[in-house]
């Protein structure tokens, strides 16, 4: 298995980033769909982004179609989206696969590092995961928790 810090994800731009670029930061990572009726989320995210970014938090956002067909849009059209609605300021990738043989390399990871009861799989939109600064320890968040609970996990983590 690769080490976390070696795993890469794409810009809209084309661009590779290696998460190494994050490395000494805690790292939320999320699958998303712009037409779900999760997206309210963007806009907690994006504040606890600005409340921690400054203390190393970064948020890594991966657009995914694989659930109800929620985000059929093109990269470019999602970035702009994301900027344009909800003024999210963090790295916002292409748009992945997080189940089944497509999987991003970066979502198997997560799941294999993590413990949940759908058996590896990524039940639905804005399942989130919080990384520490070390990358050993990773907590994983259903789609519908509340930003005040990884809040907590985000503040222990940055004092480790």
């Amino acid at each position: 298995m690769k080490n976390f810090y070696d795993l890469e994800a794409e810009l809209p731009s084309g661009k590779k980033v290696k998460l190494e670029e994050y490395k000494g930061k805690v790292i939320i990572i999320a699958n998303t769909a712009s037409k779900c009726g999760l997206t309210y989320q963007y806009t907690w995210l994006e504040e606890l982004y600005k409340k921690y970014s400054d203390k190393w938090l970064v948020v890594l956002w991966f657009p995914c179609n694989q659930f109800a067909n929620q985000e059929p849009w093109t990269d470019e059209e999602i970035k702009q989206n994301c900027l344009i609605n909800y003024w999210v300021t963090f790295p916002v990738f292409k748009k992945i696969d997080v189940n089944w043989e497509n999987t991003h390399e970066i979502f198997k990871y997560l799941k294999e590092n993590t413990f949940s009861l759908f058996w590896n799989k990524i039940k639905w939109n804005f399942t989130k995961f919080v990384v520490s600064k070390d990358w050993k320890t990773i907590k994983r968040f259903a789609p519908v928790t509340k930003p005040e609970k990884l809040e907590k996990l985000i503040v222990k983590f940055l004092e480790e």
